[in-house]
């Protein structure tokens, strides 16, 4: 996190020196090239191509790895109620029906595996772009970006106004836990079991929620005063025009869904499995 209090990290890396319109393009294109497919081998490529974007851009790992364990966390619950739900769902994707356990005669089969192991694959893919969209874009210039791609500047502010308070939120939550801490609520680890200390962590959420709501007025207040959103059109000041680079990115990722989709069409037209 950057001193300013934002998400953006300076750096001078390529991807630093992308418009913020060009890196929202790639992450929606990586996106739509994501979700063509549903095959392991895919997947595991571009999260190692990903990752490499990532370690290109310099990104410290301290600022980005909570934002992975989270999105690791996510796909291992998503996983785990996926099986429980639909213990043959990938047999009958696949076509075949390989029997891993047997439990009260509901059986789970190693192809429903494998589609759970595919789909946390294919959560993870997202991380990479995502990372490198936030951590990299500064939000003072994200709006004009955004306006650049003909999205409405008062939702470009929006959305701009909502990175910038991310961290905030963040740094709220930390002193609402350390109140309700020295009213003698546990949440670290060997205080209380873990449903005492979740539900600890629910009773937070209200006071969080009228903290932000509360800002939320200051600001729109703020800028009403300003005369915000009484002009269809406006200038910016810190707009850059697009380079070369810009131009390249752009041109790749419209390579990328074109390929998406001659792979789909051609060659990876199914549900990829491992056959056991």
């Amino acid at each position: 996190m950057s001193k300013s209090g934002s998400l953006y990290i300076k750096g001078n890396s390529i991807f630093h020196k992308l418009d913020g319109s060009i890196k929202l393009l790639m992450l929606i294109c990586w996106t739509i090239f994501t979700f063509m497919f549903m095959d392991a081998r895919i997947f595991t490529l571009m999260i190692i191509v990903g990752f490499l974007m990532v370690y290109i851009a310099g990104l410290p790992l301290k600022s980005i790895l909570p934002l992975i364990i989270f999105i690791i966390v996510f796909t291992i619950f998503n996983s785990i109620f996926l099986i429980i739900i639909t213990p043959d769902y990938g047999s009958k994707l696949s076509g075949h029906y390989s029997v891993a356990l047997n439990i009260f005669n509901i059986k789970l089969t190693y192809e429903t595996l494998f589609y759970a192991l595919t789909l946390s694959l294919k959560y993870i893919c997202m991380a990479p772009l995502t990372i490198l969209f936030i951590f990299t874009t500064e939000p003072g210039t994200f709006a004009s970006s955004l306006n650049r791609l003909n999205v409405s500047y008062r939702v470009s502010y929006a959305v701009s106004i909502a990175l910038r308070y991310i961290p905030d939120v963040k740094s709220e939550l930390g002193n609402i836990i350390n109140a309700q801490e020295a009213r003698g609520l546990a949440f670290r680890r060997g205080e209380a079991n873990f449903f005492v200390r979740m539900k600890n962590y629910i009773s937070v959420l209200f006071p969080l929620l009228l903290s932000s709501l509360q800002k939320i007025d200051v600001i729109s207040n703020a800028m009403e005063i300003r005369s915000f959103g009484k002009y269809k059109k406006r200038t910016w000041y810190n707009r850059k025009p697009l380079t070369i680079k810009d131009f390249t990115f752009v041109v790749l990722s419209i390579l990328l869904i074109v390929l998406g989709i001659y792979l789909k069409t051609n060659v990876f037209k199914k549900f990829w499995c491992v056959y056991f």
